[in-house]
């Protein structure tokens, strides 16, 4: 006697095995090419999710072996970045590179089943700014970040209530100090989270939690920590959004959104700061062409991240920020498929210490909705 599958569970089964799947694979990928060699300090994790103080066991600076290898001819250049000692000045960038996690209309949930998608960003960090104002190249000995973020995501709704959602980034950089250039790409740090929208029927209110994991490369030769793809660190993801209809027809939508990132585990002496990244936006859906909805967004975007801290931050501090940026956008619908693009212009920022910032910063989606 044949067996009837409901097709909501072959929905949600197919929902798994994608997510597992990409999750894998992007998991073993670091094995098969992309493997880091062991810290050769034998620094251990850090448990202390609070507090910035090195291990009694741990010496107050990195170890450094007392013989060295001779480097290769084509690596010559990067030995001549110094180490990592307190009091040496180490200039930090402001990446901030949870701001673009907020203030996407269009990845906001609607009913049950799955979303898929890549998405593009991009910042060239090349103005030297100090406070809230400009402050002269000189006085910064990066020059340049110029970064392309790849994310490969997925979200799945089992009902009205509950989602997962997985974010896989690979990292394309390049970076110019006074001495040397870097241009390098590898895996990012990998986000998983639930979403719970179960307040209302129309999921108009939701909040997420999740994990950002270290699988980001945090050891590139030659590169500061906080110029690294990855952090190197384990954080707590908390989010939330809400929208609203402003028009009886539903063309006009009010929505907020808000993403916090705090790191809890750390590796080598180094906890990135916290991170708060929060969106208010209006967007308007009344304009179709050939059966493609068109939808222009207008956002406020504010951005906070505190200090890093530990043995491996910069010396003096050089990171920490507030920033408020505009952003407008366009969102395109048609059958299962989104398009969504906006650029983020910062209005008003302060920085801590000499940082490299971005004049603008750009977003691309492209969604497949099953």
């Amino acid at each position: 006697m044949a067996v009837e599958v409901p097709s909501r569970w072959c929905k949600q089964s197919r929902a798994i095995l994608i997510l597992c799947a990409v999750v894998g694979g992007e998991w073993l990928a670091p094995q098969v090419g992309w493997a880091q060699a062991p810290d050769p300090t034998g620094n251990c994790l850090t448990l202390d999710p609070f507090s910035s103080r090195i291990p009694p066991s741990s010496p107050a600076t990195p170890s450094v072996p007392a013989v060295q290898t001779p480097a290769p001819a084509d690596s010559t250049d990067r030995l001549k970045l110094p180490e990592y000692f307190p009091g040496q000045t180490i200039n930090a960038c402001a990446c901030g590179c949870g701001v673009f996690d907020v203030g996407t209309s269009s990845m906001l949930p609607h009913g049950q089943g799955g979303m898929i998608w890549e998405e593009w960003d991009f910042q060239d960090q090349k103005q030297n700014r100090h406070g809230a104002t400009r402050a002269p190249a000189a006085d910064n000995d990066d020059k340049d970040i110029r970064t392309s973020f790849f994310t490969t995501g997925i979200q799945y709704f089992f009902n009205r209530s509950w989602g997962i959602q997985a974010e896989i980034p690979v990292v394309q950089r390049h970076f110019a100090n006074v001495d040397n250039t870097f241009d390098w790409a590898a895996v990012g740090d990998i986000r998983l989270k639930g979403i719970y929208t179960g307040f209302s029927p129309d999921q108009s209110t939701g909040i997420s939690f999740g994990l950002k994991l270290p699988t980001g490369e945090w050891k590139h030769e030659g590169v500061d920590r906080d110029t690294q793809i990855g952090s190197g660190s384990t954080d707590i993801l908390l989010g939330g959004f809400y929208r609203t209809h402003l028009s009886a027809d539903g063309n006009w939508t009010f929505f907020t959104q808000f993403a916090a990132d705090l790191p809890v585990l750390i590796q080598d002496h180094y906890r990135p700061g916290f991170e708060l990244d929060g969106a208010v936006g209006i967007s308007f859906s009344g304009f179709s062409f050939q059966g493609v909805t068109i939808a222009p967004v207008g956002q406020i975007i504010g951005s906070y991240r505190s200090s890093d801290s530990g043995a491996n931050a910069a010396q003096p501090t050089a990171s920490g920020y507030e920033r408020l940026l505009l952003s407008p956008g366009l969102e395109f619908d048609f059958r299962e498929f989104t398009v969504y693009a906006d650029v983020e212009i910062p209005v008003a920022q302060s920085y801590v210490g000499e940082q490299l910032a971005a004049p603008a910063l750009f977003k691309l989606i492209v969604a497949f909705h099953f």
